[in-house]
């Protein structure tokens, strides 16, 4: 359970915040896409943060770097809560993003530290049920939060969540990191590069990638699409929490057929709803359909997709790397994140009151997993 909190604490920091969006944009009279800017330099925080947390923690051990981590956490989500601007709140997040990050890079390197290959797979999709708790209460306590007391309670929210996890880091994890690796910038550059230069971690990696990029994509854009359609800031949560139901049945499924299918079976499945669910939200929204449910009910379907493409993926790319766990850990969130930044700021930029871009990113989203999985992966089954 605290591995799954862990890795929850990102999405914490973007399903909490996400319901805020539109508050923050009128309480300081900004654009939309000014106000989705504090999203995106979030992102940017936790795909240098992910560099930065793996490969010292090979060196230092897991549990130092974890409590390191989220005491930035602590730290920045106090000093947003009196806040002036948005530029302010935005540098807060790029700070808050880089803390936050260590949580799912150590949580997934303890896991490989553990585990290996299917394994390894069960384990992280049940954490992922731990996990998606967070996007299921997130959103609804954000948006009360917001709607009732405003913007500062949600950064209030976050404090109190990064005190209870330094708390239960502190008195229940142990050291998982049997040996230690050099930390020096030119060893971290040559082990980056030889993992980048796997087939073993690219192949499943970039199908992962763009199941983070349509999550992100969703996340980040879709408190505009529908919130400026009529529906209140509670109603979003609401709308938002059902989409991620998709998401912990697609996880507790991969949980419980991982073992009997593979894993490669996992992500043909996967990349192929995703697919089938990202054209039929694009669809939908070309067409004039712009009514809630032709966004949540196709997304609904795709988050179930990615759930099933994340945990399995994420097994076989870290599954060749045991002395470097930590540092393919941090590759996997910093590319996804880097990726989720350019996905955030083209969605803030495109957006034109509608949920066309919104759809348009997941069915995108849909078409690189499911070309990559048949490309890279053909003939794994």
């Amino acid at each position: 359970m605290l591995l799954g909190a862990l890795i929850a604490l990102t999405p914490l920091g973007t399903d909490l915040y996400a319901p805020s969006l539109p508050v923050i944009a009128r309480a300081f009279a900004v654009t939309a896409s000014a106000a989705q800017f504090t999203l995106t330099t979030f992102f940017i925080g936790i795909a240098l943060g992910q560099l930065l947390w793996g490969p010292l923690s090979d060196r230092f051990g897991r549990k130092p770097v974890l409590l390191a981590g989220l005491s930035i956490t602590l730290v920045t989500a106090l000093a947003a809560v009196p806040a002036q601007s948005v530029g302010e709140i935005a540098a807060l997040r790029l700070a808050q993003g880089l803390g936050m990050s260590s949580g799912p890079v150590i949580g997934r390197a303890v896991v490989r530290d553990l585990y290996s290959h299917e394994q390894a797979a069960r384990l992280l999709s049940a954490m992922a049920i731990v996990f998606s708790i967070v996007p299921i209460a997130g959103p609804l306590i954000g948006a009360t939060l917001a709607g009732a007391v405003g913007w500062q309670a949600v950064f209030g929210g976050i404090a109190v969540v990064a005190a209870i996890l330094l708390a239960a880091v502190t008195t229940g994890l142990g050291e998982t990191a049997a040996q230690r690796r050099s930390a020096h910038p030119v060893h971290i550059v040559r082990t980056f590069g030889l993992i980048l230069g796997d087939r073993r971690f690219v192949a499943p990696y970039l199908i992962m990638l763009s199941a983070q990029c349509g999550i992100i994509a969703f996340v980040s854009s879709s408190a505009f699409a529908l919130v400026r359609e009529g529906v209140t800031t509670f109603q979003y949560g609401l709308m938002f929490a059902a989409v991620m139901l998709g998401q912990i049945v697609g996880a507790w499924s991969s949980s419980r057929l991982v073992l009997k299918l593979g894993i490669a079976r996992m992500l043909r499945l996967g990349s192929a709803l995703m697919l089938a669910s990202g054209v039929a939200a694009a669809g939908l929204a070309w067409a004039g359909a712009w009514h809630w449910l032709a966004m949540v009910l196709p997304f609904m379907v795709f988050l179930f997709g990615t759930a099933l493409i994340i945990p399995n993926a994420t097994a076989a790319a870290l599954s060749p790397f045991p002395q470097t766990a930590g540092a393919a850990s941090s590759l996997i969130g910093a590319l996804g994140f880097t990726g989720g930044a350019l996905v955030s700021f083209a969605l803030g930029a495109a957006f034109d009151g509608t949920p066309r871009a919104l759809a348009t990113a997941g069915a995108l989203a849909g078409l690189a997993a499911f070309i990559s999985e048949r490309t890279l992966l053909r003939g794994k089954a």
